[in-house]
C-alpha cells in the first residue's frame, strides 16, 4: 500500500519536489493557498510590464495530474496524530488531511521588523498580486499627479519612489522602475517625467551584499547615472501614508514605498514547537528531516540546517525540492536512510538586473556586468522557466517591449 505523502506549498521547494515524486510510490497531496507555481526572479519585472504576470506562473493542477491539489491555507499541526488542519482559502472553510510523511515548505512572508507603519502603508514584492498592486499605485499616481492645480510639491511626493533594501529583488526593481520612467512614463507624461525619482534606502554597507563589492559599485554608479539614489547604512523608523523617516531624523514624502528587506516565518511556522533558529526558521538536518519528528521535512525558505545555514533562495530550494524527492522515492523503494548521501548545495552563481540592458554576475572564481552578462541573465532565466509555454510567452514579452514598448494602461 502506498503512503500518503502530504505537501504544502508550492514555491520552488514544494514545486520541484511535487515534479519529482514518483506518484506509483506515494499518494500525493498538495496544499497551497495559491493554485501556480510563481517564477518569483522575474516577478519584478510584471510592475511594470516588461512581462506580463501570466508569463511567469505554471497552474499547479496542469504541472501534476496525478497528484491531490487543495488550494487552502495549513493552520495547524498534530503530529501525534499525523494530521494536519487547513482552511480552504475560498471560503475559510476547514478540514483535516491526513499523512505518513509531511513536508513543509510554506516558504516566508516579509519581514516588517516591527517597525510602525510598514504593515499598513509598505507595497511587498512576494507575491504576483504584490506586483499588479504596484504596477496599478505607479500609474495611479502618474495620472493624479496629472490633476490640473496640483502643487508642486504634491507632484513631487507622487512621483518619488522609496525602495527600502538592496538585496537582488529591491535593486531589479529600482532597474526596472527607472527603465520604465525613461522608455514609456516619458513619452505618456513628458511633463512629468523629470520630477519622477527613485530612492533605494539599505541598512548595510553596500547593496547586493552577497555579490563581491566590484559588483555592487558597478551597480550603484551605473544607478547615479540615471534617477536612482542610494543609500547606504541608513535604516528606516517610521512609515506614514505619505512619509518615510529614517533613524538619523531624515524625512522623505513618497508616493510609493516598496518593502523587500528579508523574510520572517509564516504563521503556521510560528505555531509549530519543533526547533527554530533566531530568525524562525525550522531546523532541519542534512537529509531535511526536522528533529524529533522522523515523519515530517521541512524545506525552503522556511528552512534551514543546524550544520549549515543555508541561504533563502530559489536556487536553495528549487535544488532542495529535486533531493527530497529523489530521497523520498529511494525510501519508498527499500533503501535505508542511512544508505543516503545527506544533501549538498551546488552553488551556481548569482545574478541581478540592474538596468539600461546591463546585470551583474557573481560565481565563485569570477565577475561580470554589463551588456553581455544581461544577455546571459535573460537566457539563463529563460531556460530555468518550468514550461516550455512559459519560455514562449516570456520570450514574446520581452520581443513585445522591444519593439513596441511597455503598456502604461491601468487595468
Amino acid at each position: 500500500m502506498k503512503k500518503q505523502l502530504l505537501i504544502l506549498g508550492t514555491g520552488f521547494g514544494g514545486f520541484s519536489l511535487m515534479k519529482g515524486i514518483r506518484s506509483d510510490l506515494y499518494d500525493v497531496t498538495v496544499v497551497s493557498t495559491r493554485n501556480h507555481f510563481l517564477f518569483t526572479p522575474l516577478l519584478p519585472s510584471t510592475t511594470v510590464g516588461t512581462i506580463e504576470f501570466r508569463s511567469i506562473i505554471e497552474p499547479v493542477r496542469l504541472a501534476r495530474k496525478d497528484v491531490t491539489f487543495y488550494q487552502a491555507g495549513a493552520t495547524a499541526l498534530h503530529p501525534e496524530k499525523r494530521t494536519v488542519i487547513c482552511r480552504n482559502s475560498a471560503d475559510a472553510q476547514t478540514f483535516e488531511l491526513h499523512y505518513d510523511t509531511l513536508v513543509i515548505a510554506v516558504g516566508a512572508v516579509n519581514n516588517t521588523f516591527k517597525i510602525p507603519g510598514v504593515a499598513e502603508y509598505a507595497y511587498f514584492l512576494k507575491e504576483l498580486r504584490d506586483a499588479r498592486r504596484i504596477r496599478q499605485r505607479i500609474i495611479d499616481n502618474f495620472e493624479r499627479a496629472s490633476t490640473p492645480g496640483l502643487d508642486a510639491a504634491e507632484m513631487q511626493r507622487l512621483l518619488h519612489i522609496v525602495v527600502v533594501g538592496g538585496g537582488p529583488t529591491g535593486v531589479e526593481f529600482a532597474a526596472e522602475m527607472a527603465d520604465f520612467l525613461e522608455e514609456e512614463l516619458e513619452k505618456g507624461f513628458p511633463h512629468l517625467v523629470g520630477m519622477a525619482k527613485i530612492t533605494l534606502i539599505e541598512a548595510g554597507k553596500q547593496i547586493l551584499s552577497a555579490f563581491d563589492h566590484t559588483v555592487s559599485e558597478y551597480a550603484i554608479k551605473l544607478f547615479n547615472r540615471r534617477r536612482v539614489t542610494i543609500l547606504t547604512g541608513k535604516s528606516v523608523k517610521e512609515v506614514t501614508a505619505q512619509e518615510l523617516t529614517l533613524h538619523d531624523g531624515t524625512q522623505f514624502s513618497h508616493g510609493l514605498v516598496v518593502w523587500s528587506t528579508g523574510n520572517g516565518p509564516t504563521d503556521f511556522v510560528q505555531s509549530l514547537s519543533c526547533p527554530k533558529d533566531r530568525a524562525g526558521r525550522i531546523l532541519v538536518d542534512s537529509f531535511f528531516r526536522v528533529k524529533d519528528n522522523p515523519d515530517i521535512y521541512a524545506l525552503g525558505d522556511c528552512a534551514t540546517t543546524e550544520e549549515k545555514s543555508l541561504i533563502a533562495t530559489a536556487q536553495v530550494a528549487n535544488q532542495g525540492g529535486k533531493y527530497l524527492a529523489n530521497y523520498l522515492n529511494q525510501l519508498a523503494r527499500g533503501k535505508s536512510a542511512e544508505s543516503l548521501k545527506p544533501f549538498v548545495y551546488k552553488h551556481l552563481g548569482m545574478l541581478a538586473y540592474i538596468g539600461d540592458n546591463r546585470a551583474v554576475a557573481d560565481f565563485d572564481a569570477t565577475t561580470s556586468q554589463g551588456f553581455a552578462t544581461w544577455i546571459f541573465w535573460r537566457s539563463a532565466y529563460l531556460t530555468k522557466l518550468v514550461s516550455l509555454k512559459n519560455k514562449a510567452m516570456v520570450l514574446f514579452d520581452w520581443a513585445k517591449a522591444f519593439l513596441f514598448g511597455r503598456d502604461v494602461s491601468r487595468f
